[in-house]
């Protein structure tokens, strides 16, 4: 398979996302061209850093790179104040100039951090995404969204601040446990769901066997969500309009995030596979869309063996009162009114300003309810 390129055409903030086998092992030669100085910093975490740090840190020695890396503590917990302001104050130490280069290596977690930490380092130090899990390289590491987590909710405190370049090598999703992989399948499917209706016919026919490790299968379709979502990106950058279709399943994701301590009871993309089920319950309850969608989204979300309901959700949750206060803290929230992606029928997406809240509420109870 060849390395495949998607253009995210941005004026003077353009770059590319290269996509394929072995991307690590060249990335000295990919990153190369950028660089005033062969020295770049890495961010990454300790998990990633066994896995994958010495691969990334020969590819660059192989250019004539020198790597200086900073690990830091693997899981959601690091995306809050203390682990930026580690991050920052290491890349001052170690010099780093507005002309460097900052590589984040990681998942969704480093690339947010270690993004934000690049925009506010020398107001704005260029940086390169080198996802290493399905959701990163089909989402987080494309768009410029940078930021962290509050006690107040997730990705309240942010910039925009776009990559220079995203290295997504397919083969580091080989390393991933089965249940990481499917929370990115997650946002793979939100693709389908919000724009591409024969993506998710696609995905329906073949995501088993995606998951199962096929290369090529995998490769495309971390391409067609990358192309996706550069599209929207280069047509709505900052989130005026269009862009907010990428939240789609996200305002009840990330209040079941918040509500389950943003821990391993629930993954990121387990809770936007969730919550893109629950936007089409609320789209079929509110007579926007065909009642038997959920059910066949539901049925291909199961069929791959992943969390689908509430139900699947282990642990105590809040009632809905509970889960609507935490929505009212998204950052989506207009003059106080909770934003919904909805939808009239697959791959037809639209946003809602305008839902009855006791509608929200009466779906979550039935949802409830069905814990048992």
């Amino acid at each position: 398979m060849q390395i495949e390129t998607v253009h995210v055409p941005l004026g003077d903030r353009a770059y590319d996302v290269r996509i394929g086998a072995g991307l690590l092992a060249s990335a000295g030669a990919e990153v190369a061209p950028l660089l005033s100085r062969r020295k770049v910093a890495v961010l990454t975490d300790e998990t990633v850093a066994r896995h994958h740090l010495p691969g990334l840190e020969a590819g660059l020695a192989a250019a004539g790179i020198e790597t200086a890396a900073l690990a830091l503590p693997a899981g959601e917990g690091t995306k809050g104040w203390t682990q930026l302001a580690r991050a920052t104050e290491w890349l001052l130490e170690q010099r780093t100039e507005r002309d460097d280069l900052v590589i984040a290596l990681g998942g969704g977690v480093i690339g947010d951090l270690a993004g934000f930490a690049a925009a506010i380092l020398r107001r704005g130090v260029r940086f390169v995404q080198i996802p290493t899990t399905l959701l990163a390289q089909v989402d987080s590491s494309v768009g410029g969204k940078t930021g962290i987590n509050t006690a107040q909710g997730k990705n309240l405190v942010g910039a925009f601040h776009q990559p220079a370049l995203v290295l997504a090598d397919i083969d580091l999703l080989s390393t991933l446990a089965p249940r990481d992989f499917l929370a990115g399948y997650g946002e793979v499917v939100k693709y389908g769901l919000l724009g591409d209706a024969a993506f998710f016919e696609w995905l329906e026919l073949n995501g088993p066997a995606l998951a199962a490790g096929d290369a090529g299968l995998r490769q495309y379709a971390v391409r067609r969500s990358v192309e996706m979502k550069a599209g929207i990106v280069t047509r709505d950058e900052t989130e005026q309009g269009e862009r907010a279709l990428l939240n789609l399943g996200h305002t009840f994701a990330h209040a079941l995030e918040a509500a389950t301590g943003y821990g391993d009871r629930l993954l990121h993309g387990e809770a936007v596979a969730i919550g893109c089920g629950l936007a089409f319950d609320l789209s079929a309850r509110l007579g926007l869309c065909a009642q038997e969608l959920p059910g066949r989204i539901g049925a291909h979300l199961q069929a791959m063996g992943m969390k689908s309901r509430l139900s699947d959700i282990p642990g105590p949750l809040p009632e809905a009162q509970g889960l609507l206060a935490l929505m009212a803290q998204d950052k989506k929230v207009r003059a106080g009114r909770i934003r919904f992606v909805l939808a009239r029928g697959i791959g037809e997406s639209f946003v809602a300003e305008d839902v009855p809240q006791e509608a929200v509420k009466a779906l979550l109870d039935e949802a409830l309810s069905a814990r048992g």
